[in-house]
């Protein structure tokens, strides 16, 4: 067996397995409202953590939802992140009842951003790495460091050589 590049260690997410995991979320996410069971609003991490911020927007009838855009990504590569949009702060404020949802934490550099300009959200991913967990209140599945998420959004589907013979 042949040695696999770091990338190639990879968790493949499908759409149907990311909708079944953002509904779980949300069934968790449920449990730990606000007091009185409502969340004011949902803020989505662009890009990855809108879809799943829409499915618990939808599952838990979040109404008001909105994004905050922060790269820390090029390509495959992490850097220093960057907020690129803001949410409407005044409808956030600090955060308080408002529950921020991405796909996932790695080493929770784009949350520690986040989480500075809402420190009393609840924040939410779908999947976590240990180095990140950390950053998150509520989260399905943890991976480990070293495993890339290959998301439904990043691929397509083509031909694959099968491992032995042809």
């Amino acid at each position: 067996m042949t040695d696999r590049l770091p990338h190639e260690k990879g968790f493949h997410v499908s759409w149907d397995q990311l909708h079944r995991d953002a509904r779980a979320l949300a069934w968790r996410l449920q449990d730990v409202a606000p007091a009185g069971g409502e969340w004011r609003a949902v803020i989505a991490i662009t890009r990855g953590g809108m879809a799943p911020a829409m499915i618990v927007a939808r599952e838990l009838d979040i109404r008001t939802v909105d994004t905050i855009s922060v790269k820390s990504y090029n390509h495959q590569t992490q850097s220093e992140a960057q907020v690129i949009k803001s949410p409407d702060m005044d409808l956030v404020g600090d955060g308080e009842g408002v529950l921020i949802v991405d796909d996932l934490v790695d080493t929770g550099r784009t949350l520690k951003v986040v989480r500075e300009r809402m420190p009393k959200a609840h924040v939410a991913t779908v999947y976590a790495k240990p180095m990140g967990r950390d950053m998150v209140d509520t989260f399905v599945t943890e991976v480990s460091q070293d495993t890339w998420i290959f998301f439904p959004w990043d691929m397509a589907l083509q031909y694959v050589e099968p491992y032995r013979g042809a």
